[in-house]
């Protein structure tokens, strides 16, 4: 469902009632007759909504984490809240942008539009700028040659969707300004060269049994999941574009199953 497009109509029914009744129907019922129904629900409804959607749309986006792609960052049942304008100022629904603010940064944790299905959303990391270079061989990444450095952190175990349980290794890895957590899996390879699709701009990449390399192309970029061997993202699908950001993910506001996690930035 286009949460947008639904508050957008909800937004222009109310609004329209409001505006009909402030040219027309006021002043035909007269000052001592009350207000229909019809006409007061929507009267009422009609700021909240205008408040709502002017958040949604322009500074703040609530976002519900449904996966572990993003461990041990991000836990499955985390709310966030998403910056809508760092990344320049764009039209709800159609998401076209008016004027830049800011450019994406390496290390940043975004929400953006999944390229095969735009009206699904999808978080990761932002790990290549338009012009990277970048190679992830036998688990370790490198961006235009210099490979990233990464701290053993100890072992990482959890649940996983079905009730399999997965041990993984525990690494810091410092990517941009962000020094953050990841997760991997000694015996997973680095990519299943069998899952990767046919994306735009596919001859950009290089594949084998030990990885891959990709060049990211202009107006796009090259996002991984922390939790890197289980983690759907540009290796297998692609390079998001430029027009399918959201925003950053910069706070963690609510988890039902762990109220330390409430307040929490993310790095």
């Amino acid at each position: 469902m286009n949460f947008a497009l639904v508050m957008f109509l909800l937004l222009a029914f109310t609004g329209a009632i409001w505006l009909l009744d402030h040219l027309i129907l006021k002043r035909s019922r007269g000052p001592d007759r009350p207000e229909p129904w019809w006409v007061e629900y929507p009267k009422s409804f009609f700021p909240v909504i205008l408040i709502v959607f002017l958040l949604r749309s322009f500074l703040v986006e609530p976002f519900k984490i449904p996966s572990g792609s993003m461990l041990p960052t991000l836990l499955v049942g985390d709310f966030i809240l998403v910056n809508k304008f760092t990344y320049g100022i764009r039209l709800p629904i159609i998401n076209l942008k008016l004027f830049d603010v800011n450019q994406p940064r390496r290390g940043e944790v975004m929400v953006f539009r999944y390229p095969e299905n735009p009206a699904l959303d999808y978080i990761k990391r932002v790990v290549g700028l338009p012009g990277d270079r970048i190679t992830y061989r036998n688990k370790r990444l490198s961006i235009n040659g210099e490979e990233l450095n990464i701290v053993p952190a100890g072992e990482y175990n959890y649940v996983e969707t079905g009730l399999s349980f997965v041990a993984a290794l525990r690494f810091t890895e410092k990517l941009g300004d962000h020094q953050h957590a990841i997760l991997v899996q000694p015996e997973t390879p680095s990519v299943q060269v069998s899952g990767v699709r046919l994306f735009p701009f596919r001859d950009k990449c290089a594949y084998n049994d030990a990885g891959f390399t990709c060049t990211v192309p202009p107006g796009h970029y090259f996002l991984m999941g922390d939790n890197r061997d289980s983690s759907s993202d540009s290796r297998y699908w692609g390079f998001v574009p430029e027009q399918n950001i959201v925003g950053r993910a910069f706070l963690i506001w609510w988890n039902f199953d762990d109220f330390r996690r409430i307040g929490r930035t993310i790095n």
